[in-house]
């Protein structure tokens, strides 16, 4: 019975919003200045693991006339992100990839009660004792390719100033080694970033400051992080910018 529930895509789509809008009150709200970029001429957005469009309609009420480019691999948020931006009158371009290093077929761990915490990573004892909603998962093999390739069609087209987001769940090395050419001509990178071990081989932030800096995007502040009951941060979302 509890299978056949878990198998209906409506009760699905249910548990994904209840997790999605308790993990709203649960993490400080953004300052509406997000560290200065609201005050860039942001014209294009790239959103990485864009789940259901969440960031992106976030992004598109602060900059209406910037174009988005966004990534999602699970299809059933992809479906929600796709329905979405065929409404924005050709300003949304959505895409039903994974982004990595490489041009892939892999087997992502889809959650099924919350997809926005699915990942190419397996989760740790760790992630799932925090967040028993992950326990429930299966496989899906998606098509993995690199920010670049996908990119490549937009060379020329692409309108500055260039606001990139990656939120992968540990998978941020990855991305950014696959978009180092998109990456030199950003602006400003959103990355989440977790301090605990929620991901098998994830990377950290002393992994993800060097490859960032090596491409002219300093580190400026935390747009907001949660923090554990004893004080320290378990996971942030770290801005990075270009400097003038």
């Amino acid at each position: 019975m509890a299978q056949a529930l878990l198998n209906n895509a409506f009760i699905r789509r249910c548990s994904d919003n209840f997790f999605n809008f308790v993990g709203n009150l649960l993490t400080p709200s953004w300052d509406g200045r997000l560290l200065g970029i609201r005050q860039l001429n942001i014209q294009t957005i790239i959103d990485i693991g864009a789940n259901k469009g969440q960031f992106a309609k976030k992004m598109r009420r602060y900059f209406p006339q910037a174009q988005i480019f966004a990534f999602e691999p699970l299809p059933l948020p992809y479906q929600q992100l796709q329905q979405w931006g065929d409404r924005q009158q050709n300003r949304v371009r959505t895409f039903n990839l994974a982004l990595g290093d490489r041009v892939d077929e892999l087997e992502i761990n889809s959650h099924v009660l919350f997809t926005a915490s699915s990942s190419l990573l397996p989760t740790t004892k760790l992630c799932e004792s925090l967040y028993p909603m992950v326990r429930e998962q299966e496989k899906i093999i998606v098509h993995q390719s690199t920010l670049d390739r996908e990119m490549e069609q937009f060379v020329g087209k692409l309108l500055p100033e260039l606001l990139v987001k990656i939120d992968v769940q540990g998978y941020e090395d990855r991305v950014i080694r696959g978009g180092e050419k998109i990456l030199r001509q950003a602006k400003a990178c959103i990355l989440e970033i977790s301090l605990d071990g929620l991901y098998k081989g994830q990377c950290q932030f002393r992994d993800i400051f060097p490859l960032l800096d090596n491409l002219g995007l300093r580190y400026a502040g935390n747009l907001d992080q949660v923090v554990a009951a004893d004080g320290h941060v378990r996971y942030l979302n770290a801005l990075f910018l270009r400097p003038d």
